[in-house]
Formats: structure tokens, sequence, C-alpha cells
């Protein structure tokens, strides 16, 4: 029975690397495809191919998730159990959120149903390492994200205020293609990381790792291949309100969001190891350059809608996986 677990919680952690993909496609392209700079299906290829490549750039936010909990205080089937219902309860407020349109956060999503399947199970939680690399992380990315793409945005507007705005349009137009390739490549780095340590979680519960080994190639490859296949099919749902319904967006404020979107999630995953939230910071770094135009400019009451699916997002997922959880234990009869 270990062994069948063991594969399907490899194959739905998969499956929710796939839906990680299409539910966050609209992170790193909607605001491309809402000012035209990419069409729909060159932004997702874009996408595709640089989420496989940042995938492969590191694994400190794999350990990170891989320590949110410990299963070493229970029975290996219940160990494994507990990683499979945290990732359908992930996956299932991934396709509600998807369903509604609303950006919410995979990485929280995950987290959230590990710990919420932990705690009914009787498993340790990390609650050291969850609040100084997920919870603050979660306040301070999209703050950061807001502060620093209003004041780059006032700074390229202070810097071409003399130059034909045209012409400045067209140019950053053409600029975007490597903002968002750069989002994305971000994007690759921290969300495809948390599959492969979810992933590693179960080979190390189920003795086929140790927790102090690196994560297997095969892992690697596999996580970074879900993601870019999810990202491909795309995410129009969630596009429609992070390109539209937040703000207006011009070609400026769109690459001043995605380039200080990419540089947060890069600075959170090589130097913290932190899961940062890609839908948070990209979300609120487009709120903190469409504001330089006036704070009347930011929908916030589409704002307003967001802030709550994320304030949910964490309990939600945990919620289901408790829940989860406790189904498959009655039907798999674990003691």
């Amino acid at each position: 029975m270990e062994l069948a677990i063991v594969m399907t919680v490899v194959a739905v952690a998969l499956a929710f690397d796939f839906t990680n993909g299409f539910h966050d496609a609209a992170n790193a392209i909607a605001t491309s495809v809402s000012t035209r700079a990419l069409t729909p299906r060159i932004a997702l290829t874009v996408a595709a191919v640089m989420n496989f490549v940042g995938a492969l750039l590191g694994q400190e936010v794999a350990h990170t998730v891989s320590d949110v909990i410990n299963t070493d205080t229970v029975h290996v089937n219940h160990g494994l159990v507990i990683v499979l219902a945290g990732l359908l309860g992930a996956i299932s407020w991934n396709l509600i959120t998807w369903y509604f349109g609303l950006p919410s956060s995979s990485s929280h999503a995950l987290i959230g149903g590990l710990v919420g399947a932990a705690m009914v199970a009787g498993a340790t939680v990390h609650w050291t390492t969850i609040v100084d690399k997920v919870l603050i992380p979660m306040v301070v990315s999209p703050v950061v994200g807001f502060a620093a793409a209003f004041v780059v945005m006032l700074a390229i507007m202070w810097l071409l205020r003399r130059r034909n705005p045209h012409r400045v349009q067209r140019g950053f137009r053409l600029a975007q293609t490597v903002s968002a390739s750069a989002l994305a490549l971000g994007h690759g780095l921290q969300d495809a990381q948390k599959t492969m340590g979810v992933i590693f979680l179960a080979l190390v519960t189920s003795g086929h790792a140790a927790a102090s080994d690196s994560l297997p190639l095969w892992v690697v490859i596999v996580a970074a291949t879900a993601i870019s296949l999810g990202t491909y099919s795309g995410g129009f749902r969630i596009m429609r309100t992070l390109g539209r319904k937040i703000i207006h967006l011009s070609p400026v404020s769109a690459f001043s969001a995605e380039a200080v979107g990419a540089s947060v999630l890069y600075t959170t995953a090589f130097f913290f190891h932190a899961p940062i939230s890609t839908t948070h910071t990209i979300t609120s770094a487009i709120m903190g350059a469409g504001a330089t135009k006036r704070f009347s400019a930011v929908r916030w009451g589409v704002a307003r809608s967001i802030l709550t699916a994320w304030v949910l997002t964490f309990p939600a997922a945990g919620g289901a996986a408790a829940l989860v959880y406790l189904v498959l234990r009655f039907v798999l009869r674990l003691p």
C-alpha cells in the first residue's frame, strides 16, 4: 500500500503543478496581453518556456516547503496521506478561485493544505518556519511590490517627461517582452519548486530519501514540465481580472509592474528562500503602478474581492485538506 500511496502523491503533486500553471499563467502574461505587447498564444508560449527554465535554477524554496511539517511523529502511511490530502485541498481551492476569476495564491493554498491535514492528523507543524518563511513574506511582499512599482513608475514618468508619449509607449511595449519573460522565469523559480518540495517530502516520509539530500533530478524535470504544460494551457479568466479589471494598463505601467514583480520573486527565492506568492506580488505591483495616475484609477472594489480571496486561501485550503484527510483515512482504513 505504501508504494501505491507514494505513486499517487507524485501523480497528484504533478496535477497540482499543472493547475498552478494554468491558474497562475495570467501572472506573467496578463499585462503584456492587455497592452497588446504580445498576442495571447505567443505570451503563453514565452511564459511556458521561461517557467521551465526558472524551475531548473534552484532548490532552496523546495527545501523550505518540505520543512513546513514533520511526518516523523506519525505512521508512514498517515504521513503520506497528509501530503496527499494537502495537495487535494490546494487543488480544490485553485479550481474554485480559477472558476470565479480570482487571482489567489497557489503557494499559500498548498502550504495551508499541508498544515490543515497535519493538524487534524496530529503531525508536527513547524510554526516558526511558517511564520518566518510564509506569513511574514505573505504580508511584506505585496507591500513592497506596491511601493516599489509606485516609485519606479514615478521615476520613469519624471525621466521621460519631455519625450514623445507615443514613442515612449511604443518602446515600453517592446520592452515588455523582456519584463514578461523575467516575471515568468521568477514564477518558475518560485512555484515549480513548491511542487518539488511536496514530492521530496513524500519521498522523505516513505524513506526513499533523506531530508539532507538534494532533490533527485527526475523530480526537478517532471515538476518543471508539469507547470510549463499548465501554463501553456492558459488561464484566461484570471488574465481578464489582472489585465483589465483592476486598472487600465499602459505599456509603461505594465513594464514597471512586471519588472518590480520579477525583482521581488528573485530576491525572496535566492536570498530568503521564502515561498512567496507570485499572484500577490504582481497584483500589488499592478495596483502600485496604476496608483501613480491617481488612487481612484484603481478599481478598489475588485481589489477588495482579491484581498478577500487572499485572506481566505490559507484557512480554506487547510479546512478542505483536513476534510480530505479524514475521508481518506476512513476509505483506506488507516488505524
